[in-house]
């Protein structure tokens, strides 16, 4: 997939929650500064959540048991790139959504998974609800299960009708919007009577509270 947008891994050198000159040059924007909540809201909220969400050590993080509800940002994106890093607590369950529609009055969407493939239960349900899967609709191709405590590099790409899953540094997942394939994995799942789900629309991007302690930093995103 050609995206003019692409980025290389983090390779320690770098500040984190930063942009490096060749990022700002292809229109990378930052999306967690480091710092604060800026440029977040709660879900169907016009602020950011007082609670659950905190930034510690650089990384923006949901308290375990905290509450706040899920994030999403001000702004929202139809064609783009989206890389952050991750990690999660010992048992954790969380995700990344995105084709949000606020006025589902629900936060269904498309669901990077992210979770403890090894010891959270959902995980054992298969593919289709471990680290990286479209979450109940699709699983991905990984080389293990996903650890907690480790950092992991992630990315979504979406362009045109195309969406690709990225797992650290290796496509683990691609499919096409509307298509029978992808039609007939919905009707398979959780979302099957969920209207205008597997379309595209303009969207922010969402970070989950499933209730689980879990870390994001250098999250970012380039529009294509």
């Amino acid at each position: 997939m050609a995206t003019g947008c692409s980025s290389l891994p983090d390779d320690g050198t770098s500040a984190l929650n930063s942009l490096r000159p060749t990022e700002l040059a292809k229109g990378w924007e930052l999306l967690f500064d480091g710092s604060s909540l800026a440029g977040w809201r709660g879900f169907g909220k016009p602020e950011a959540p007082s609670q659950g969400w905190v930034v510690e050590d650089g990384w923006l993080k949901h308290q375990a048991g905290g509450g706040g509800g899920d994030l999403i940002t001000r702004k929202v994106f139809t064609n783009f790139q989206l890389n952050f890093e991750w990690r999660i607590a010992a048992g954790g369950n969380s995700g990344v959504k995105y084709f949000i529609d606020e006025q589902r009055r629900s936060p269904i969407g498309h669901e990077y998974q992210l979770i403890d493939d090894r010891t959270h239960p959902d995980a054992a349900h298969g593919p289709k609800r471990q680290t990286a899967a479209l979450y109940d609709v699709l699983g991905a191709v990984k080389y293990g299960p996903t650890l907690p405590a480790v950092v992991h590099q992630s990315r979504i790409t979406v362009y045109g009708r195309k969406v690709e899953h990225w797992l650290d540094g290796d496509r683990v997942l691609s499919y096409e919007l509307e298509s029978p394939w992808l039609m007939a994995a919905k009707a398979q799942s959780k979302f099957r009577d969920v209207l205008g789900w597997g379309t595209k629309f303009p969207t922010p991007i969402l970070l989950q509270d499933h209730g689980d302690e879990i870390w994001f930093r250098n999250v970012k995103i380039c529009p294509l």
